[in-house]
């Protein structure tokens, strides 16, 4: 007799348990988003990656359990398919090379330091913005900015503006998470082979070199309309590093 498995059944458990949360995160968050009636209270929208998101500290929307939380939500459907395509992709090999639990502390790891480098960074450029604004704006933005980009407005002066976008809008995402297995990918298997488009083929190796400086580029640039945490990724794939430097010396 032979027994029908299932789709999920050749997937690691862990990528597999962090594939089931991020959909159903994603899921909630369309749903709240859309709103629903409560009795008593009336109709109403729950904006969940405002409350999970990662805010920089001093903003008043900002709580420690943001550096989890963050990364199991995200901003649109491509942002989470890509990202959960590369986490099952890449760390099937991983997850099985190093175990479970291993790949667990790992990829939280990774996702929590890349948002702290996010946050450290995006804290020391809010302080040095806020120091050329006059402080009772700069009040404002930290006290009333959320609810001003709840009404999907911000500050005319650019000055304030950017100030207010770096306090007040959360990043969310696997993605400082999924590039710290990138790396990890590039430095277990060096000479396996990723298809760029599906067609091209690069060993893992260049792969992480080559992405790795487009995202330093893309950092640099600084570009107003790119709303891509580049950083964090850089910041994943730097924890990811140190962890398996670590291990190595150690011989985890």
């Amino acid at each position: 007799m032979f027994q029908r498995q299932s789709i999920f059944s050749n997937i690691p458990p862990i990528i597999k348990n962090i594939l089931i949360i991020n959909a159903l995160a994603f899921i909630a968050m369309l749903l709240f988003s859309k709103g629903f009636s409560i009795p008593g209270i009336g109709f109403t929208r729950i904006d969940l990656n405002s409350i999970f998101g990662l805010y920089t500290p001093g903003s008043n929307q900002f709580h420690f359990f943001q550096y989890i939380t963050y990364m199991f939500m995200h901003g649109g459907f491509e942002h989470i398919f890509f990202n959960m395509l590369a986490l099952f992709m890449l760390g099937s090999a991983i997850e099985r090379t190093w175990g479970s639990q291993k790949f667990l502390f790992y990829y939280l790891a990774t996702g929590i330091g890349a948002g702290l480098i996010y946050v450290l960074v995006a804290f020391i450029r809010a302080r040095f913005i806020a120091a050329s604004l006059p402080p009772e704006i700069v009040s404002e933005i930290y006290e009333k900015g959320f609810s001003i980009l709840s009404e999907y407005k911000n500050y005319v002066d650019t000055t304030a503006a950017s100030l207010n976008r770096i306090v007040n809008v959360p990043m969310v995402g696997a993605s400082g998470a999924v590039f710290g297995i990138l790396l990890a990918f590039g430095m277990l298997f060096p000479n396996e082979y990723i298809y760029i488009q599906l067609i091209f083929p690069v060993k893992a190796k260049y792969f992480v070199m080559i992405y790795g400086a487009l995202e330093t580029f893309l950092m640099l640039q600084n570009n107003r309309g790119d709303n891509v945490a580049h950083l964090a990724h850089l910041g994943g794939m730097l924890v990811g590093f140190i962890i398996i430097r670590f291990w190595q010396r150690k011989q985890f």
